[in-house]
């Protein structure tokens, strides 16, 4: 199972899901430590800006950020949950659990993994930039991209709330 939180829900979902990885997207500032009840090599920290186009002093999601995402959920033995978190859980947790759904499921169709995506979280708008990325180094041939454009519009939000999605959905 993979769970998208905010970071104000990261603890909540520690205890109440156990999961054995984590995937912390936030900002260079504001990025956490390990929390307790993760092993320090099973958390990714991405310390990237929520932004889908480069902009001055800001980080944004890059290649090598998307690459390393990519390896760390494929290297997941999936026996007990991953959490996956950004700082509202909006926008780059969002890509990031669309993403480890397209890496997991590599013969699924991107289009009916975006809207179970939808489906499950009415708040998410996963980041572009990201997605794009991701599309190229899966070699998904924009597939991912319209995915996601397709989606249609979120739920206008400021913060997500805790939402589980199954690794391999039926869809």
């Amino acid at each position: 199972m993979i769970y998208v939180s905010p970071l104000s829900g990261v603890e909540d979902a520690i205890r109440s899901y156990k999961p054995s990885h984590l995937v912390s997207l936030l900002d260079p500032d504001s990025m956490i430590g390990t929390p307790g009840g993760i092993v320090p090599t099973r958390h990714l920290r991405l310390s990237v800006n929520d932004i889908a186009t480069p902009a001055h002093d800001l980080t944004a999601p890059g290649e090598t950020h998307v690459a390393e995402l990519i390896s760390f959920v494929r290297d997941w033995d999936q026996q007990s949950p991953l959490l996956v978190h950004c700082w509202a859980g909006i926008s780059r947790s969002t890509a990031a659990a669309f993403i480890t759904l397209c890496a997991l499921n590599e013969n699924c169709d991107e289009g009916a993994l975006a809207q179970f995506l939808r489906q499950r979280g009415s708040h998410a708008f996963p980041n572009r930039l990201m997605v794009r990325l991701a599309d190229d180094i899966l070699r998904r041939k924009g597939r991912m991209r319209d995915a996601v454009e397709a989606m249609g519009p979120a739920v206008a939000s400021w913060e997500g709330v805790t939402f589980a999605l199954p690794v391999h959905p039926e869809v």
